[in-house]
């Protein structure tokens, strides 16, 4: 899709949002790649590079120290990563009472960093660590120094037990879920970025919006299965279609 394109789809987008009553946005890894955090399913994603079973909860049950191996990269390119315009133009959305809710499948906190004050977090947010004897929490960055002072796997300083990240891994439930498909089926529009559509039971989301009369903004590089079911497709950046959206929605405001 050309910039022109782009915008011009930005614009219908806009007017969507600004006629709505309770929009929502729903995002996925696609909005962070531009903070330098690799997706899991584009052409350079993770799960082509690594094992998904790599992320199970059975993986860190048989082997902790191989899961931290694994993960402390990731979590260490989590830590560095910054908002991106694409997540300061959500949470700006939401200042200006256009988005209510943020619905994420991200566990990278970018949305609050950015701004964002109603963000759901389907899969938990990477900054806290619990240990799995006693439940007791701790900031993500204890378990990091355990892990660089050698400690592998980190363990929990009240029990000694074996401190594991805050995020919902292969094989749990996702708790949240049910919260978010309340507020979908409260919601008439719902804008979906940088996700593709395909892991459940999160794609519910969207997809509870569209079936109770709602519209569908989709943002996303790649085309998804729901393209077609979609009011408005955006097959660009997410900064780039989110900053466009902003414009036109101010401007859409200032002349009411």
């Amino acid at each position: 899709m050309s910039s022109e394109e782009c915008l011009a789809g930005a614009r219908e987008a806009a007017l969507i949002l600004t006629g709505s009553r309770h929009a929502i946005a729903f995002t996925g890894a696609g909005i962070s790649t531009e903070s330098g955090i690799p997706d899991f399913r584009g052409p350079q994603g993770l799960w082509r590079r690594f094992d998904p079973s790599l992320a199970s909860i059975d993986y860190l049950n048989t082997d902790p120290k191989g899961f931290w191996d694994f993960y402390i990269n990731r979590f260490n390119t989590l830590n560095n990563a910054k908002p991106n315009r694409a997540h300061l133009a959500l949470a700006e959305l939401e200042k200006l009472g256009v988005i209510k809710y943020v619905i994420t499948q991200n566990i990278d906190n970018l949305h609050k960093s950015a701004g964002s004050i109603n963000v759901i977090e389907l899969h938990g947010n990477y900054t806290t660590v619990y240990c799995m004897k006693c439940g007791a929490q701790y900031p993500f960055t204890l378990a990091l120094r355990k892990y660089e002072e050698g400690e592998n796997p980190p363990r929990c300083p009240r029990c000694g037990g074996i401190l594991r990240p805050n995020v919902v891994l292969f094989g749990e439930p996702v708790n949240e879920i049910n919260r978010a498909l309340e507020v979908a089926a409260l919601s008439d529009v719902v804008l979906v970025v940088g996700s593709s559509l395909t892991v459940y039971p999160a794609a519910y989301v969207p997809l509870v919006v569209k079936e109770h009369g709602g519209k569908l903004i989709i943002i996303n590089l790649e085309p998804t299965d729901y393209d077609d079911y979609a009011d408005v497709v955006l097959h660009c950046s997410a900064s780039e279609a989110l900053s466009a959206i902003l414009n036109h929605v101010k401007n859409i405001m200032a002349d009411k």
